[in-house]
């Protein structure tokens, strides 16, 4: 049975109707003003204004990754007891594919979530303080890691979550070396300045498959197609330590991975706080709070100093 909220607010960027439509974005992804104090370079601040994304190399020292991926290898062998509703299979196996909650689940990730080499960036972007509208662990083993198809993660938000403008930012720590082979993420520089409201309503529970496999809120073949021959196609390759941030409605996916080389990254969701979420704009109900944090205490503090 397929539902979706009726709403009588208004809503800038509609989706989950009958047909499939383009909108040009009414949101700046650049919120603030730049200045010589920025922690962004003007060129850096300009890049990720322009293609919605920037790769931020050797963020994090070889000694602090080495912490975080003995804390990740923690939470994969199942020691630390983390709550089953926080934890996501790869398709068809009983392999760990996503941990959700880093900040609950772990401190040493809640102490990464809040660093200011990650967070304080992200804050200036988006001129705003911060909470986290979602975390999780990302691995993709080797072999047999499954693909993620295109999507805007703001389409989700603003139709599942109730997100309503687009003033969030996403950081993606890399805690294995990423490559042109082993299923990096891929994204398409400049498409963050369309919204692309995708046809067919949102399914009862819709996350349960979602996560897994998305089917529902993802573009047309067609329209893909045609985003793609705009902007290109770019992967984000680097070394373990390295960040990238992207704008929450750029277009991105990640193909399967059959190397023998596994990748893994601690991603972390930035919502702005005068951005907090609503009722969903286009489902019966919103999804539970492992997936959006509904219910923030306050501003994330954001720290400073290396990771022990």
């Amino acid at each position: 049975m397929s539902l979706s909220a009726v709403h009588t607010r208004d809503d800038d960027y509609p989706t989950r109707s009958s047909k499939e439509e383009w909108f040009k974005r009414k949101d700046p992804a650049f919120w603030g003003r730049w200045s010589p104090q920025a922690p962004l370079t003007r060129a850096q601040t300009e890049e990720f204004e322009k293609n919605g994304f920037l790769v931020l190399r050797n963020v994090f020292s070889d000694a602090e990754i080495t912490r975080l991926q003995e804390e990740s290898q923690r939470l994969r062998s199942g020691e630390a007891g983390l709550r089953s509703d926080n934890v996501v299979t790869e398709p068809g196996s009983d392999e760990v594919r996503t941990i959700f909650r880093l900040e609950d689940e772990s401190p040493v990730f809640n102490r990464l979530a809040r660093d200011e080499r990650i967070a304080g960036k992200v804050r200036f972007l988006l001129d705003d303080a911060l909470y986290l509208h979602q975390s999780r662990l990302n691995y993709k083993p080797g072999f047999t890691g499954k693909e993620f198809y295109w999507h805007s993660d703001f389409e989700t938000w603003h139709a599942e979550d109730g997100m309503p403008r687009m003033r969030a930012i996403s950081a993606s720590v890399l805690l294995t070396d990423n490559d042109a082979l082993n299923g990096p993420l891929m994204l398409m520089p400049g498409s963050h300045k369309y919204f692309i409201s995708c046809a067919g309503e949102t399914p009862e529970d819709n996350h349960k498959s979602s996560l897994k496999r998305q089917e529902v809120g993802v573009p047309s073949p067609d329209a893909l197609s045609e985003m793609a021959g705009m902007f290109g196609i770019e992967y984000a390759s680097g070394k373990a330590g390295t960040v990238i941030l992207f704008e929450c409605n750029t277009m991105h996916g990640s193909n399967g991975n059959i190397t023998p080389f596994p990748r893994s990254n601690a991603f972390f969701v930035y919502n702005a706080w005068t951005n907090r979420v609503e009722n969903p704009f286009a489902a019966s109900k919103p999804r539970p709070a492992f997936l959006a944090n509904r219910d923030p205490k306050g501003p994330i503090e954001i720290v400073s100093g290396k990771i022990q």
